[in-house]
């Protein structure tokens, strides 16, 4: 049923001095979170700012991603819109350009009820063959997924397979795991929750960590899917105050500054998103020396 177990990474977009998606660069990170071993790559996500992106570029780098990955490991898209027309256009283009699966976030600003909730996935969904993954992050969308709900869409609709859970409530995602009792798959939407949602029957991350630290995020969630679960925890809890950096400012904006300070072309950010404060990038950089990343 799954796409992936383990981590997959929310990969940047970058961008070049003009503000263009920088292809070259793009192909540089790919190649090094395969190399890595990075379970998935998911593009045009949040992290991949999207929102910003114009409809072709969107679909420009879903389309360069595939081709690049060139199904070493699987590449979800993100196609998601508060339109239901525009993710099912999205959902299209992405499935024609061989990405594995979909990543489906809910509408935002709509605010759409459960039913209406129910119509934009199942619409989204049944237009296309490949995997969905629900993308649930109510602090973004200010619209809240219910356990009920994403029962409902996997039972009824047979591609819609997992869900991105990152409402940060874990009392939440333990009522969804128990409702579903295995018909849907959870990935932790929060790199601070990795452990603790696979302890609970989830399979792995879509991860922003993963972007600056691939092997070690890879190896969390590895480790704790080989029955490491001490080893999985400790990791977990020793990459805290580096997750803690890479979200002391809105995503992306610190993760962009890591990769660029890792040496990767990375660029800057699309407005209403700017450059990292100078105090927080400071302490970025040490908590990336202090794991010994840089």
């Amino acid at each position: 049923m799954s796409i992936f177990k383990g981590a997959g990474v929310a990969i940047v977009t970058p961008f070049d001095s003009e503000g263009k998606v920088d292809y070259e660069a793009f192909a540089d990170i790919i190649e090094d979170q395969i190399a890595a071993g990075t379970d998935a790559i998911i593009v045009c996500g949040t992290t991949g700012e999207a929102s910003t992106l114009s409809h072709e570029e969107h679909i420009e780098c879903i389309e360069f991603c595939c081709k690049q990955v060139n199904k070493r490991i699987p590449v979800v898209a993100g196609t998601g819109s508060n339109c239901t027309e525009t993710a099912i256009y999205l959902s299209k283009a992405a499935e024609a350009a061989g990405a594995d699966g979909v990543l489906l976030v809910s509408p935002y600003y709509n605010k759409a009820t459960q039913n209406g909730l129910y119509e934009h996935f199942k619409r989204t969904a049944e237009a296309i063959n490949i995997p969905c993954i629900l993308y649930n992050v109510p602090s973004r969308t200010g619209c809240n997924i219910q356990p009920a709900t994403v029962v409902r869409l996997a039972k009824d609709v047979k591609n819609i397979v997992a869900i991105k859970e990152a409402s940060g409530d874990i009392s939440q995602i333990a009522t969804l795991l128990s409702m579903a009792d295995g018909c849907i798959d959870v990935y932790s939407g929060n790199d601070d929750q990795i452990v603790p949602i696979m302890s609970l029957g989830g399979i792995g991350v879509i991860s922003v960590l993963s972007n600056v630290a691939p092997e070690y995020t890879h190896e969390i969630c590895q480790s704790y899917l080989d029955g490491d679960v001490k080893k999985a925890a400790k990791m977990q809890l020793d990459a805290i105050p580096l997750i803690k950096a890479l979200f002391c400012e809105v995503n992306p904006i610190p993760v962009k500054a890591g990769m660029n300070m890792l040496g990767y072309k990375a660029g800057s950010l699309r407005l209403p998103l700017t450059e990292m404060e100078d105090a927080h990038k400071a302490v970025l950089k040490q908590e990336l020396v202090n794991m010994g990343i840089i």
